[in-house]
């Protein structure tokens, strides 16, 4: 049997967090609703891109091979600009995790936003800490079953909505909403929504944290990432210990107390010259029992109790800590109502930590975000961004590439002409038909001809928002430079007869050398 002590796994004890108002809790209503609404909504917003082109903002389409973003579409040959948005998330990434710790997992990780949803389901449901605690050490009854069975079907209509979302980021979502609902949607639709549905009602209804501590890597990673001057939410123990047995003991310290320097954010429980004698005249201490004036914290433990990971921040930093902040509102609740300074539980650097606790200030946030490392992340990022933007914006309305043939490399004709032969590939990047005139420039004053196969003149049709596929062939005149080196200089040109913009692509003749 494993020893607790070396368990790489623990069975999971249930938390029941408990409601909490202030701030962070604020700012993580308000990031819940624009990430969900961002998430539920973005498949249905429409984009009028033509009448040959898909009208829906947002389009992964699989199918045709396309990738869609309101003005912006993305070829397959432009998967650099994917590659560039996903190393840019990456950077962001390291660059609020050095800065500001578990951010992203406190606010805007997926496990983080579902889970919030699931407990105000919950909450709602089956009502607040002590009332879910009750529920889930009571016996099995008609009532417990009703509000159980309750909360778990809200809990999957959410995470069907979950799933169905997602796929609609796939394909045109009023259409495929309407196969879903007649069973004519696509079996690999079904699946999907089925994986994603269970997965969400799982992980977000009953793993929760422990998705955070056993199946995320973050946690892991992000030790490589912050450093002492990091902020993080933290617990001020100097500020706070020994911690104080309720009000009573406070009361009775207060009794006590003079007015001296402040610090860490309180005045300092010293003795005064005459009453201290008498007090302690007065009142016989145990031994083993600590006679320092108590600490700003009442240990109410209501930092403890909000947290929906478990954990009691006043025991250090620690893997499952996901700096929600929670406990920084609940704290500060308690601080208001006990007379002191808010802030016993806050975004604190380490590094902060002696020169608070010898009564200094803490140096300003910003200066603790405006570090080297964190410039540096800050200065890639804009670097990609940039980049991907001016590629964006040079990037022509329409392309072309050319293949040589090259089995065989030329072909000598029977009046002594060389012929070459070659792969050209229009696209049409707008969202009506167009013609491109398409017409050989040579290095030198050769006569060559051109022809397009299937095509009796210059001018290939190209329709909307597609590539055309033509062979091409140029022959050279017998005798000339073109005909007899080994390889001469061709650019082809292309033109659009609608807008009138060119492109060109430079490529080699091959000659018989003989």
């Amino acid at each position: 049997m494993t020893d607790q002590s070396t368990a790489l796994y623990a069975a999971r004890v249930p938390i029941f967090p408990r409601r909490v108002s202030g701030h962070y809790r604020r700012l993580k209503w308000g990031i819940l609703i624009v990430t969900l609404a961002i998430y539920y909504l973005t498949p249905w917003i429409r984009w009028d891109r033509g009448p040959n082109l898909p009208d829906q903002a947002v389009l992964v389409d699989l199918a045709n091979r396309r990738f869609y973003f309101f003005w912006i579409e993305i070829w397959p040959h432009e998967f650099y600009f994917v590659a560039g948005l996903l190393i840019m998330a990456g950077l962001g990434l390291f660059l609020f995790t050095a800065a500001l710790g578990r951010v992203w997992c406190g606010y805007a990780c997926p496990q983080t936003v579902w889970t919030d949803l699931f407990l105000v389901v919950e909450r709602w449901v089956q009502g607040d800490r002590n009332a879910r605690m009750r529920l889930h050490q009571s016996a099995w009854s008609l009532r417990k079953w009703r509000l159980k069975l309750t909360t778990w079907a809200i809990w999957l209509l959410i995470a069907v909505a979950t799933g169905g979302a997602w796929v609609f980021y796939f394909t045109d979502a009023p259409t495929l909403a309407r196969d879903l609902v007649t069973f004519d949607a696509p079996r690999v639709a079904y699946l999907t929504i089925a994986l994603l549905t269970a997965t969400t009602f799982v992980f977000g209804g009953f793993m929760r944290e422990q998705v955070c501590i056993y199946m995320c890597p973050w946690p892991r990673i992000q030790a490589a990432m912050m450093d002492e001057g990091t902020l993080t939410v933290a617990y001020r123990d100097w500020r706070g210990e020994p911690r104080g047995k309720g009000l009573k003991r406070r009361e009775a310290a207060e009794s006590l107390r003079i007015t001296g320097p402040q610090v860490g954010g309180r005045a300092p429980l010293i003795p005064m010259p005459g009453v201290a004698n008498t007090t302690t005249a007065k009142r016989q201490i145990p031994e083993g029992e600590d006679t320092r004036p108590p600490g700003d914290c009442i240990d109410c433990n209501a930092c403890v109790n909000v947290c929906p990971m478990g954990i009691d921040i006043r025991d250090g930093q620690q893997m499952a800590c996901i700096t929600c902040a929670l406990c920084i509102d609940a704290c500060d609740q308690v601080m208001e109502k006990t007379g002191r300074p808010r802030g016993l539980i806050d975004y604190v650097a380490l590094s902060d930590a002696p020169r608070e606790a010898a009564g200094g200030e803490p140096i300003p946030a910003w200066r603790h975000a405006v570090r080297p490392r964190n410039i540096a992340y800050f200065a890639i990022w804009s670097a990609v961004g940039l980049a991907l933007l001016f590629a964006l914006f040079i990037r022509p309305d329409i392309e072309m590439t050319v293949a040589p043939i090259r089995n065989p490399t030329f072909v000598t004709l029977a009046d002594g002409s060389v012929r070459n032969a070659y792969d050209v590939r229009l696209l049409n990047k707008h969202g009506d038909d167009r013609a491109f005139l398409l017409a050989p420039s040579l290095e030198t004053d050769a006569q060559a001809e051109m022809e397009i196969e299937g095509h009796p003149g210059h001018v290939v049709p190209v329709p909307a928002d597609t590539q055309s596929r033509v062979r091409v062939y140029l022959t050279a005149e017998p005798g000339t430079d073109m005909a007899t080196e080994a390889a001469s200089r061709v650019r082809f040109w292309v033109q659009d007869m609608t807008s009138g913009e060119r492109a060109h692509v430079d490529t080699t003749f091959n000659g018989s050398e003989n």
